[in-house]
């Protein structure tokens, strides 16, 4: 019940600072979508680090490491460190400043435009919808199963079918219904605010639960030594994960290039420079969070308690790993505090996908279609929270039918968008790069994720593999060649276009 109570304080936390965020909003569109572009560098960080790093990143780590071992943090987490850097340098100061000149708040906007092409937006919408929603489940599973483990006991008698703790699938309705209420009132800006408050809870929470835990399992020598003991291919990348394979993981990173949900952070930049710290800290914060959870994970497989039962059977049911560990080695109340921690990783990204899914509908088919003037800032606003509210319903019983592992679901969901990368790098950088063209990738791109998903029984093969790689490296080759090939056999882009978004190129090819 201790642990309960926390929880309850901590979405009690959330709903005051969305009210705080609510009065301090203008009440305008700009305010609600992207608050005013207005966010400093410390949000900034905060709140794109909170996005990041989802159920995927904290339950779903520590689940795999305790079914592959160590070598889950250098098929992600390293790779993750350089790409997302990369990535954010590249990619996101580039797409802020376009955002920034020509007003946009969705990224659909931009290609729509830079590919002359409304064609293309109606195609990406339903294309990248599909791919947030297995993304979006897998914070509501992990939020659903923290909580369910960490209430274990609780209610014997109301919840005698989950063990005596809450099921799933009250907690990921609260869960949802949370998120809801601080979305509704300060949009955007409520959940960069949300998303600060959350960071810090969770990076805070992952080393303390790294620091309790390896200190009640004899501390990390002695943890580590039980695991090479019992289990020592844990500790090994051994030949357990094959060069192809491993080396297709870093592909995964890849996918923040296309996530909806950080292209709208980074539209909330006070400008350029505000960039700077994500640039420095992003990866540090990674390291800290990943490493801890990837650790817990592959000492669970040999943990014991003092009467010699594992902490963790291996029964236990999937993406409880983390909570299992915290709700048997530690107390009620620091029990509560980490759970809250676990559940402040999964909120802070949940927030900013169903809000960019939204805004997308306001913006890239509502507005798109019938045109903007018709419609004020209110309705705007209404319609956005009327397709978040459906949205979160379709998720919810998704996530009620369909038990899948988090991390699992998550590889899924990023290859679809590594697919979708080819778009953004030839959009910015590839003056050559056609309507034809983009509109193949994206078809190519997400056709093949789908025959690929198909054959992999929809994500319940878990070891599906596709030329002894993850179907992302697949789905990118093939989505990369279709932009290339076709760009190249097709006509230009428009010079009016040309000069809008290159106009250094076309300066230059003027001089010749």
């Amino acid at each position: 019940m201790t642990q309960l109570i926390v929880i309850a304080f901590y979405m009690g936390l959330l709903l005051g600072l969305a009210w705080l965020a609510g009065r301090w909003s203008r009440g305008t569109a700009s305010d609600y979508f992207v608050a005013e572009r207005s966010i400093g560098s410390f949000m900034f960080l905060m709140s794109i680090f909170g996005t990041t790093m989802t159920a995927f990143s904290i339950v779903g780590s520590t689940g795999e490491s305790f079914r592959i071992g160590i070598g889950v943090y250098g098929m992600i987490a390293s790779s993750s460190c350089l790409v997302h850097t990369a990535i954010f340098f590249f990619v996101g100061i580039r797409l802020w400043a376009i955002g920034k000149q020509y007003g946009f708040v969705t990224q659909i906007q931009y290609f729509r435009d830079r590919f002359e092409s409304n064609a293309l937006g109606w195609l990406l919408f339903p294309v990248l919808v599909v791919l947030v929603i297995p993304y979006l489940m897998i914070g509501l599973l992990g939020a659903g199963a923290v909580i369910n483990s960490l209430t274990t006991n609780a209610f014997p008698v109301i919840f005698a079918t989950t063990g005596g703790g809450i099921p799933p699938w009250l907690s990921e309705f609260v869960v949802s219904s949370v998120i809801l209420l601080y979305i509704f009132v300060g949009g955007l800006r409520a959940a960069v605010w949300a998303n600060t408050l959350q960071t810090c809870i969770f990076v805070t929470a992952c080393l303390i639960t790294f620091g309790v835990i390896a200190h009640a399992l004899g501390g990390i020598e002695a943890a580590s030594r039980s695991v090479v003991a019992t289990n020592p291919n844990k500790m090994i990348r051994g030949e357990g994960v094959p060069q192809l394979y491993f080396l297709s993981y870093c592909l995964i990173p890849l996918s923040a290039g296309m996530f909806p949900h950080i292209f709208q952070h980074w539209l909330t930049a006070r400008s350029a420079k505000t960039f700077r710290l994500t640039l420095v800290a992003h990866p540090i914060f990674t390291l800290l969070v990943w490493l801890p959870c990837v650790l817990v994970g592959v000492w669970a497989t040999s943990a014991m308690l003092s009467d010699g039962s594992l902490v963790v059977p291996p029964d236990t049911p999937a993406n409880t790993e983390l909570a299992t560990m915290i709700q048997k080695l530690t107390g009620p109340l620091l029990g509560g505090l980490l759970g809250a921690g676990i559940l402040a990783a999964i909120m802070s990204s949940l927030d900013s996908q169903f809000f960019c899914l939204g805004t997308m509908f306001t913006n890239d088919v509502v507005t798109h279609y019938f045109g903007k003037n018709r419609f004020d800032n209110r309705k705007m606003v209404l319609m956005t929270r009327l397709f978040i509210v459906a949205i979160i319903a379709v998720v919810y019983l998704f996530a009620l039918f369909e038990p899948r592992h988090v991390f699992t679901l998550g590889i899924w969901s990023f290859s679809g968008f590594v697919g979708l990368f080819p778009l953004v790098i030839a959009a910015l950088y590839w003056r050559r790069a056609t309507t034809t063209g983009a509109t193949a990738s994206v078809v190519v791109a997400g056709s093949t994720w789908f025959l690929l998903f198909r054959e992999a029984q929809y994500g319940a093969d878990r070891t599906y593999l596709f030329l002894d790689m993850l179907p992302a490296a697949t789905i990118f080759v093939a989505a990369s060649a279709a932009l290339i090939l076709v760009s190249l056999i097709t006509a230009a882009p428009s010079h009016e276009t040309l000069r809008k978004y290159f106009p250094e190129a076309t300066a230059v090819n003027s001089d010749l």
